[in-house]
C-alpha cells in the first residue's frame, strides 16, 4: 500500500442503529472518507431481546457507502465489546499495518481522519510512539498544539502493528508489574484516577475492559501516545443506551472547528498536559472515590 493512502478504519458495533448512523454520517463529513477501507465489526445478539436492534445495525452496516470499500464482518455469537475489539484490531493491523479505530458511539470533527493519518505518517518510525488519539476533555486547561501521555486512550485512537503487537492480554501479569516496579500510584495519575482498581476487577471478572489492558500494556513499557489539544471526537454513548455507559455530560464536548497542525514534536511526557489532566480529575464536587471510579469506568469502557 501506498504511503500516502489512508489508514483503514475499523468502526465496532452492536446494538443502536441510531448511533451508528450518526457515527458513519460523521466520518463521512471528513477529509479522506471516500478513499478510505472501511471494516464494520458488528457483534452477536445476547438474546432474544437484541435480535431487532442487531438485525438493524448489520442492516444498516450493509448499506453504508461513500467509502472506497465497506466490508461487514458479523460475528455469530455475542462475544462482547473486548474480544470483538481485541480480534477486530489484530485482523485490520495484521492486513494493513496500521488503523484507525472508532465505535459506534463516537461523532467526530470533519478534521479527525486527516490528524489520525498525518500522525500515523509523522511518526510511523517512532517506536516510542505506540498510538495516536483523539479526544481531549473539555475545560482540562492550557496544552500544546499536540502532546504527548504514557500509555493509552480509547476515544477515537490510531495504532500501527508494532504498536498493538504490544498489548498483553493477562492482566494479572500487567498488574504483578505494576506492583512490582511501585508504579501504581504513577499509573493512577497521582490518585486522580482508579485505574489499578479497574484493573484488579478485570482480572477477578468484575470487568472485561480491553482498554485498561491496552493502557497498562503501553504504560509499563514507557510507551506514549500523541494527543490533540482540542478535541475532534466527542462520545454521544453516554445516554443510558450502552452496555458499557451509563447517564452522564461529565464529558461533552465542542469539536474542533479547524484542523489540528501536526508537526514533529520530541517523544517525551507532557508534564503540563498530564499536570492539566490530573487537574481536570480532581476537579469534580463528588466525592474522591465515587468520582475516580465512575471517571475510570466511562473511560475504560466498562
Amino acid at each position: 500500500m501506498n504511503a500516502v493512502d489512508p489508514a483503514p478504519i475499523a468502526l465496532f458495533a452492536f446494538n443502536r442503529p441510531a448511533h451508528l448512523r450518526a457515527t458513519v454520517e460523521a466520518l463521512l463529513r471528513n477529509d479522506g472518507a471516500r478513499d478510505s477501507d472501511l471494516f464494520v465489526f458488528c457483534d452477536g445478539a445476547r438474546g432474544p431481546a437484541d435480535e431487532r436492534a442487531v438485525g438493524q445495525v448489520r442492516e444498516l452496516a450493509h448499506s453504508i457507502r461513500g467509502f472506497r470499500s465497506v466490508e461487514v464482518i458479523e460475528r455469530g455469537s455475542n462475544i462482547g465489546l473486548a474480544d470483538s475489539i481485541i480480534s477486530g484490531v489484530t485482523r485490520v493491523c495484521g492486513d494493513f499495518g496500521r488503523l484507525i479505530v472508532v465505535e459506534d458511539d463516537l461523532q467526530t470533527s470533519p478534521y479527525f481522519l486527516r490528524y489520525m493519518n498525518d500522525a500515523l505518517r509523522m511518526y510511523a518510525d517512532e517506536s516510542s510512539v505506540a498510538s495516536i488519539h483523539g479526544y481531549w476533555y473539555p475545560g482540562a486547561g492550557s496544552v500544546p498544539e499536540t502532546f504527548f501521555l504514557r500509555g493509552a486512550s480509547c476515544w477515537g485512537w490510531a495504532t500501527w502493528s508494532r504498536g498493538w503487537s504490544l498489548f498483553e492480554r493477562d492482566g494479572r501479569k500487567l498488574l504483578g508489574q505494576l506492583k512490582d516496579r511501585r508504579l501504581t500510584h504513577e499509573f493512577d495519575l497521582d490518585g486522580a484516577m482508579a485505574y489499578t482498581r479497574m484493573l484488579k476487577d478485570q482480572i477477578a471478572g468484575r470487568n472485561n475492559s480491553w482498554a485498561i489492558r491496552w493502557h497498562a500494556s503501553t504504560f509499563l513499557l514507557g510507551k506514549l501516545q500523541l494527543w490533540p489539544g482540542r478535541s475532534l471526537v466527542r462520545n454521544v454513548g453516554f445516554d443510558g443506551s450502552g452496555t458499557h455507559c451509563g447517564l452522564s455530560d461529565e464529558y461533552g464536548v465542542e469539536l474542533s472547528p479547524i484542523p489540528i497542525e501536526i508537526k514533529r514534536i520530541e517523544a517525551v511526557e507532557s508534564e503540563q498536559a498530564r499536570a492539566a489532566l490530573i487537574g481536570y480529575h480532581r476537579s469534580s464536587r463528588r466525592p474522591l472515590p465515587a468520582r475516580i471510579l465512575g471517571r475510570v469506568r466511562r473511560m475504560a469502557g466498562i
